[in-house]
């Protein structure tokens, strides 16, 4: 999204109410992740922003009839070829379940077309009515011992870096690489350090684990037990609570999040297939989970939209409040 002086301006007198806005929603319930509260008011929209709620004059006008407003869900770790939809079939897959927007990592495609993989995805998720981020593949190949139709080291990578909605460096499967500190590793992380590092350390803990979030790796969603998720969340690490089609964490994991840690966590797919998605829906389908087992709602809620904004540095996602 591209801002200027002039957009600014209008944004700021619209919030305002200095002049009318697009859209107000009246008689809506919102779910405020930011103050963790439910709260009767009017919101206003303007240039597809929410310009704030109380009482503004609007072209157009929408009565929500008490109905709850939820800022748009995020899933924070999916690879979009799992669905085995285009990235406009999958829009039309998910969004009628709430997830506006989704951070990808297109392994598969670049395993099998490298760079020209990345930029149909690029090209294909440009204009749709889903915010679709990426970070880019770690590993192509995902081993020596495979057979790929690529390979992507850092130099490929910088390539594809300045694209608006590439957001770092996906899930670093070659922890034993890291831990070793293999050169061709070490060119990828010093690549993305001022971006997003995100992890793929399964059972590692101890000394070894300490190494690999020394490179500023920040995430993890391969934890399977709350012994490791608890460790991993003390040293600093982001917890990825995974539930998708294949991998289902979130029922032993859950206890780890709480008072303290609950900023520090997020839920996600990771992979998703397609009748699963018809029959039983995307993130909400990991809240609804979530609040089943006892987790209260808008914190269930946070952790699929407030948190994996803030990891990803989304600072106009996750929340609907003046300019987001």
């Amino acid at each position: 999204m591209k801002w200027d002086n002039h957009r600014l301006t209008q944004l700021v007198s619209a919030a305002r109410g200095k002049q009318p806005v697009d859209l107000l929603i009246r008689n809506c319930q919102l779910v405020n992740v930011l103050s963790g509260r439910i709260e009767k008011v009017d919101i206003a929209i303007y240039d597809g922003f929410v310009a704030g709620w109380g009482d503004y004059k609007a072209n157009r006008y929408l009565d929500a009839e008490g109905k709850y407003l939820s800022p748009g869900f995020i899933d924070g770790h999916i690879h979009i070829e799992s669905t085995l939809l285009s990235p406009s079939h999958f829009c039309a897959a998910v969004l009628p379940w709430g997830t506006t927007s989704v951070v990808a990592d297109p392994h598969e495609i670049a395993n099998a077309l490298g760079r020209a993989g990345v930029r149909y995805f690029l090209q294909a998720t440009d204009g749709i009515p889903l915010d679709v981020f990426f970070n880019l593949p770690s590993c192509v190949p995902a081993t020596p011992l495979e057979t790929s139709g690529a390979q992507l080291r850092a130099s490929d990578l910088l390539e594809l870096c300045p694209h608006p909605r590439i957001l770092g460096l996906a899930e670093m499967m070659n922890f034993p690489g890291v831990i070793e500190a293999l050169p061709e590793v070490m060119d990828k992380l010093s690549l993305f350090q001022d971006m997003v590092l995100d992890g793929h350390a399964p059972l590692l803990h101890g000394l070894e684990l300490n190494a690999y979030l020394s490179t500023g790796i920040a995430s993890d969603h391969e934890c399977t037990s709350l012994e490791e998720a608890v460790e991993k969340l003390s040293k600093g690490a982001y917890l990825m609570l995974r539930n998708g089609s294949q991998s289902k964490d979130v029922a032993k994991l859950l206890p780890a999040v709480n008072e303290h840690t609950w900023p520090q966590c997020m839920f996600v797919s990771d992979d998703r297939h397609p009748d699963d998605l018809l029959r039983e829906g995307h993130m909400n389908a990991i809240i609804n989970q979530a609040m089943m087992l006892g987790m209260e709602p808008i914190r269930a809620i946070s952790l699929a939209t407030w948190t994996p904004a803030r990891y990803f540095r989304l600072k106009r996602h996750g929340a609907l409040a003046p300019g987001k």
